[in-house]
C-alpha cells in the first residue's frame, strides 16, 4: 500500500512534463517541502495519492508549505518522552550550602528562575523555599563551566542540577551564568537540544545525539530545523548569549506547560 517517497520523486521529477497536473505534481511538492523541512526521505511514504510521514501522519500541501514559512524569531524545539505534570503548582529550587557560597551562581539562578516565571506557566519556580513544594530541585556545584542534570521522571522535573563553579569567575558575564542555568533547567523540564540531530549547527562540530533513550519529540508550533543562536536550548551558545529565552523557547514552554 505504501510506497517510498523517493520513488515518486524520481519517476515524476525526472519526467515532470509527462506527469499528471493534479495529485502527482502536488505530492511531489509536498515531498520536496518535507525534505527541505528536515524530514528524512525514508520516513516519507505515499499511498492513495496522499503523502504520509512515519507511515500514518498525513501531510497536506498547505501544511507542508507552512513548515517552510519562517516565523519571526521562531525556531525548532524538541522534548523528551517524559515531561513535567501541569498539576504541579510550586517547584522549589533549593541550593546546597556549597552552592550558596558562590554569589554569582546564586544571582544566575535567580535570573534563570525569573526567565521561567516571566513566561506564565502552570507552575511557579521559587528559590530556597521548602514549604508547599509540589517538587524540589536541588542546585549543586561541580567543577568546570557547564551544567548537567537529568530529565523528568514520574511527572516531576529532574531532582538535581549541577552548575560549574568556574562560572563564578568574573571572566564570565552574568548573562553567561544565566544562560547555563536556564539551559540546564530546560533539560530538567524535559527539553532536548534544539539541534540534537546535528550539533554542528551551533557547535561547529558534533553529530546526531539520536533519541538518547529519552525521545526527541517535536513540539507543535515550532519549526523542525535549527540555526545557531535560534534557541537557548541549542547544544552550544553563541559568544554573546543574553541568557534570555527566544520567542520559540517561549512558544515551546507554553505549549507544554501553559495553563
Amino acid at each position: 500500500m505504501f510506497k517510498r517517497a523517493a520513488v515518486l520523486v524520481v519517476s515524476c521529477g525526472a519526467l515532470l512534463a509527462g506527469c499528471d497536473t493534479g495529485p502527482r505534481v502536488e505530492n511531489e511538492e509536498i515531498i520536496s517541502n518535507l525534505m527541505e523541512a528536515g524530514f528524512p526521505a525514508d520516513t516519507i511514504t505515499t499511498a492513495d495519492n496522499a503523502v504520509y510521514v512515519g507511515r500514518d501522519a498525513h501531510v497536506s500541501l498547505e501544511a507542508s508549505r507552512e513548515m517552510l514559512q519562517p516565523a519571526e524569531g521562531s525556531h525548532e524545539q524538541y522534548r523528551t518522552t517524559n515531561v513535567v505534570s501541569t498539576s504541579l503548582t510550586k517547584i522549589c529550587i533549593t541550593p546546597s550550602s556549597t552552592f550558596n557560597t558562590y554569589n554569582r551562581l546564586v544571582q544566575g539562578l535567580d535570573l534563570a528562575i525569573e526567565n521561567f516565571n516571566a513566561v506564565g506557566l502552570c507552575f511557579t519556580l521559587v528559590r530556597g523555599s521548602t514549604t508547599g513544594c509540589s517538587a524540589v530541585i536541588t542546585a549543586q556545584t561541580m567543577a568546570g563551566i557547564d551544567g548537567t542534570t537529568g530529565f523528568p521522571s514520574g511527572g516531576r522535573p529532574a531532582a538535581n542540577i549541577s552548575i560549574g563553579t568556574g562560572l563564578n569567575s568574573t571572566t564570565y558575564s552574568l548573562d553567561k551564568i544565566e544562560y547555563v542555568i536556564t539551559h540546564t533547567l530546560g533539560h530538567a523540564f524535559g527539553f532536548r537540544h534544539s539541534d540534537f540531530y546535528n550539533q554542528t549547527i551551533s557547535c561547529g562540530t558534533g553529530g546526531n545525539e539520536g533519541s538518547a533513550g529519552v525521545g526527541a519529540i517535536h513540539i507543535p508550533g515550532t519549526p523542525t530545523t535549527s540555526t545557531a543562536g535560534a534557541s537557548l536550548m541549542n547544544a552550544c551558545p553563541l559568544a554573546n548569549e543574553t541568557g534570555e529565552f527566544t520567542s520559540s523557547d517561549i512558544t515551546a514552554l507554553r505549549n507544554l506547560y501553559g495553563c
